[in-house]
């Protein structure tokens, strides 16, 4: 019984020494890092206000033909709802066979059967964009071929449209 009440003591006296000096997986500080693309907010004001001396027109002119002064020109969805489906599209792809690589911003407007609050106008949606994988097991994944072709995943709609410019 003695030898018993040795063993467990050095299995508690291993435990509590490997929890303190063993290191241990904390959450990853995750590195923030400016993504290539960021442009500043005067070149945003400036493509903005492009948009609205070549394009708004003859946007406007098309909405007006449905009965409205203007069409959407922006979509917004909450920051849940990307992260949200960000990690759905990730899953279904990888499920799919898939390497998800990115992401694709399509223009559409909802056609005259979609209800008289969205009734032929604009709308955004998002589609996962990358390429079938080629094998598990291989060890060197050269791209020779476009990794940028949509991927069969559901895509994201139903954001809040906007018909003022940016600021």
């Amino acid at each position: 019984m003695k030898k018993l009440g040795y063993i467990l003591l050095g299995f508690a006296i291993g435990a509590v020494l490997t929890y303190f000096y063993c290191p241990r997986q904390l959450e990853k500080e995750m590195k923030v890092m400016k993504p290539s693309g960021v442009i500043s907010i005067n070149e945003a004001k400036e493509l903005n206000n492009n948009w609205t001396k070549y394009r708004q027109a003859a946007v406007d002119s098309a909405a007006k033909q449905q009965g409205r002064n203007h069409d959407d020109r922006s979509t917004w969805w909450a920051l849940d709802d990307i992260e949200n489906y960000l990690a759905y599209a990730k899953s279904q792809s990888d499920s799919l066979g898939y390497n998800m690589s990115g992401i694709r911003v399509y223009l559409g407007v909802y056609g005259s059967n979609a209800g008289q609050s969205k009734k032929n106008l604009t709308t955004m949606f998002i589609v996962p964009t990358g390429k079938k994988s080629t094998s598990e097991a291989s060890s060197l994944n050269i791209g020779l071929q476009g990794g940028n072709e949509d991927v069969p995943v559901s895509p994201l709609n139903d954001g809040t449209g906007g018909d003022t410019g940016y600021p």
